[in-house]
């Protein structure tokens, strides 16, 4: 039996893919591996808005919060959704649930709510919206367009929570 590339594959059948540009299927390919990644090694299998509010307390009330290393990503995050005073389309795009904590990710994008626990909460919650987003479909309504920096974003603050929380032995 030959095996099909998978690439050539997606090419060929998932409706603009072949549009998107290497640098974005690579951004979103990485975000997909790390997500898994993030989810095996710090969620133990099991992420839920509930253990990721969780596990950001649990970090803060150890001391090993680390807020800074989520500025960049959360800078982002901001300008992509709250400008001149008001939540752009893109924010309602995230299709936070009553249970992601809306009213908080409102506060934070907005600079209303500056604690160090609540602006990493946050900046986990949008990640999470992005996994639940593309993982449920909802990003390929516009077939991926304009995403790269948003993977980029998310896949660089899954790095470093990886790299302080995560098991990465050999």
């Amino acid at each position: 039996m030959r095996w099909r590339v998978s690439r050539q594959w997606l090419i060929a059948h998932v409706p603009g893919f072949s549009n998107l540009p290497t640098k974005d299927r690579s951004a979103l390919m990485n975000f997909v591996f790390l997500w898994t990644l993030f989810e095996a090694q710090v969620m133990e299998n099991r992420a839920q808005i509930n253990r990721l509010v969780g596990k950001v307390d649990e970090w803060n009330v150890s001391g090993i919060l680390h807020a800074g290393d989520f500025d960049r990503s959360l800078e982002y995050f901001r300008r992509r959704y709250y400008r001149d005073g008001a939540f752009t389309d893109n924010f309602f795009g995230l299709n936070l649930r009553p249970t992601d904590h809306p009213q908080l990710v409102r506060d934070v994008l907005s600079r209303v709510n500056e604690n160090p626990r609540d602006r990493v909460l946050v900046a986990i919650i949008v990640i999470w919206r992005y996994r639940n987003n593309l993982f449920h479909g909802g990003k390929w309504s516009y077939r991926m367009i304009g995403q790269r920096q948003n993977f980029l974003h998310a896949s660089d603050a899954l790095m470093k929570v990886l790299e302080r929380h995560g098991n990465l032995g050999d």
